[in-house]
């Protein structure tokens, strides 16, 4: 009996245990076990340390008490093995260390550890069976327990930081709070409220039965011009038709303001991408013309006059696509079809080839203009703003097409001026919306995977150290292929070091697309929908695809020392070549022929760009310019573009 009362002596109970935390950076936390046993008992904590590529237990240094204090950098988990002289032991549950970094924290100077919302859930407006996420982040010592509340009723199922909603119905509209508690206390969230749109009326669609093996998509706009007239709208035109896109399934190449070598070599790149089985579609917004039937896409460094060995031929991108035996092959147009010579006959459109499933959208009619507008706020085609309305829709992608073009003609800007023309060999009832089954198709698809992965990696966020103490976190996004946003935050910063500022340059000096005055609108958009904090400094570098060698990126702290006065810092980053950087389009060499006569580059001193007014279309924004009628006759044609005059019948 007295040996049996030893023995549960001797056993180790672990009275209370380390509790899990949600702390912000840098946050100090204090870690506890409380155990009972025979003796003096020995303590040892551990945690996840990553190795070799994996995660392995091993020991803190030094930490051999109760209590471990840390300073907690990045989420980590810990636990505590007691032991007694009798070699008996007991091994804590692990603690689970979050960390959030989340910007200005705004945690009371003397926190304890109560719940502290440091994100809100934010307003929003979606559309009938869209996905709803709202979300609800807290710090709490111990970590906070959250329930979500919908116009005051609690929702069982809602008990995690995100509340998620795969497709909202009017049912999820409403008013919604979250409750954040422990045993320290409890805070409540702002209100959100969450608006359903009401549901347009539409042709009730048959169930899918097409499928794609992939689907691929390149959107090119093009608005800083060497010799033509400046544009606004394929900014944004891109950027939010690339979002839709995305939500299609579709994978985006999205690039501003390309070359004519650059765009030949996007094209060829686009369409290696593709295979059998794939839906293809290709966009552009941006200045065009038309020449003797055929489509012209103007690149940024075109020269005056208008001339078609230096533009990119929009039939030679669907016959490349064609090519590649596409189950659907789609172009949408953004441009201005207007002849390029004044004494033009009219042009003779032959049909489409009869491979099938072709389809082209075009924003205005044979020798006509297509416009932008300022649509609250921000410039926008006036076809693309009805396209971005419909693309969503489960309909033959003609249908949707002739939705775009029934609102752009009741449009009151562009009435009489701008009609939609469609034209296409659709033999089947193929939707944008229709499912990818790759079944049979793995190797190209993971081909095709690797070359798209590639075109937009990301540089991973870096913390920089400087030798003052400070350390300054360096992130980046992206909102086009070519277009990289890196930004900068001061993380922590020693006592007397004070007035930080921080300063981002790069090396080479990249253009920026948006530096031009009238662009300040748009560029607010971009940012508004980029970042939910604002960092202490923004750089964007545009025009990633000329890049030759690894992009440098240079962090300047600027700071005053309480003792010695103002100083500076400076960091450098190596973040190689991201996004399209790594694809070589720089390497292509823009299209030439000696046949062609030579262009002349005419006087563009006295164009300017028209401001885009409210309710105002700009008339002139995709116009192209027309050329003197030549009184000298030519026995050559001026323009030869390789088989003009050659295999005509086949092309439109």
């Amino acid at each position: 009996m007295l040996n049996q009362r030893l023995d549960m002596i001797r056993e180790i109970v672990i009275v209370r245990q380390p509790v899990n935390a949600c702390v912000p950076v840098c946050h100090t936390v204090r870690l506890s076990v409380l155990a009972e046993g025979t003796g003096a008992l020995q303590y040892q904590w551990f945690n996840y340390v990553q190795k070799d590529g994996h995660k392995e237990v091993c020991e803190v240094a030094g930490a051999t008490q109760p209590h471990l204090v840390i300073k907690a950098e990045k989420s980590q988990k810990y636990s505590c093995r007691v032991n007694d002289r009798h070699l008996n032991h007991k091994i804590s549950d692990w603690a689970h260390i979050t960390v959030l970094d989340v910007g200005e924290s705004g945690l009371p100077p003397r926190w304890q550890g109560e719940p502290h919302i440091a994100v809100n859930p934010k307003p929003q407006t979606l559309r009938p069976g869209a996905r709803l996420t709202l979300r609800c982040t807290a710090f709490g010592i111990p970590h906070p327990q959250y329930q979500w509340y919908r116009n005051g009723h609690l929702l069982s199922d809602q008990t995690k930081e995100k509340l998620l909603v795969q497709q909202a119905t009017s049912q999820d509209a409403g008013t919604y709070l979250c409750a954040v508690t422990s045993v320290l206390g409890e805070s409540w969230s702002h209100p959100a409220d969450v608006d359903l749109m009401p549901a347009e009326p539409r042709v009730q669609a048959p169930p899918a039965t097409f499928t794609a093996t992939d689907k691929v998509a390149l959107l090119i706009g093009n608005l800083n011009y060497s010799h033509y007239l400046g544009l606004l709208a394929p900014v944004m035109d891109v950027h939010e038709l690339g979002q839709l896109l995305q939500q299609l399934g579709f994978r985006v190449l999205s690039l501003l303001d390309l070359t004519a070598g650059q765009m030949a070599a996007a094209v060829d790149n686009f369409t290696q991408l593709l295979d059998t089985g794939v839906y293809g579609l290709f966009y552009y917004a941006g200045h065009g013309f038309e020449h003797a039937g055929r489509n012209y896409l103007v690149a940024i460094d075109a020269p005056q006059p208008y001339n078609t060995s230096k533009c990119v031929c929009v039939q030679r991108i669907m016959r490349k696509m064609q090519d590649r035996r596409t189950a659907l092959s789609v172009i949408l147009l953004d441009a201005c079809r207007t002849w390029c010579k004044q004494d033009s006959v009219l042009s003779v459109i032959q049909p489409l080839r009869p491979s099938g499933n072709t389809v082209y959208g075009y924003a205005t009619g044979e020798d006509a203009q297509a416009y932008e507008v300022q649509d609250r706020g921000k410039s926008t085609g006036i076809f693309t703003k009805y396209l971005n309305k419909y693309i969503l829709l489960p309909e033959k992608v003609t249908h949707v097409l002739e939705r775009v073009s029934e609102d752009v003609n009741s449009d009151p800007l562009v009435k009489g001026k701008q009609a939609v023309e469609v034209r296409h060999t659709l033999k089947e009832a193929r939707s944008l919306t229709d499912p990818v089954r790759s079944t049979g198709h793995t190797r190209e698809l993971f081909l095709r995977d690797v070359c798209w992965r590639r075109a937009n990696e990301l540089p991973q966020k870096r913390c920089v150290t400087f030798p003052c103490g400070a350390q300054v976190e360096v992130g980046f996004s992206a909102l086009f292929s070519n277009v990289l946003v890196v930004f900068a935050s001061v993380k922590r910063s020693d006592l007397h070091i004070l007035d930080c500022t921080v300063a981002l340059s790069s090396k080479p000096a990249m253009e920026n697309a948006f530096s031009r005055q009238d662009m300040s609108g748009e560029l607010d958009s971009l940012l508004l929908n980029s970042h939910l904090n604002t960092p202490d400094s923004t750089l964007w570098l545009c025009g990633l695809q000329t890049l030759e060698e690894s992009l440098l990126i240079r962090v300047d702290l600027h700071y005053t020392d309480g003792e010695s006065g103002r100083h500076s810092e400076s960091q450098r980053l190596n973040v190689g070549k991201p996004l399209v950087a790594s694809c070589g389009l720089r390497n292509k060499a823009a299209p030439t022929n000696n046949n062609s006569a030579q262009a002349h580059t005419a006087d563009t001193s006295h164009r300017r760009p028209h401001q885009a007014l409210a309710g105002t279309a700009r008339p002139s924004t995709r116009k192209a310019e027309c050329v003197a009628q030549t009184a000298v006759e030519r026995n050559t044609p001026e323009e030869y573009d390789e088989d003009d005059m050659l295999d005509f019948s086949n092309l439109k």
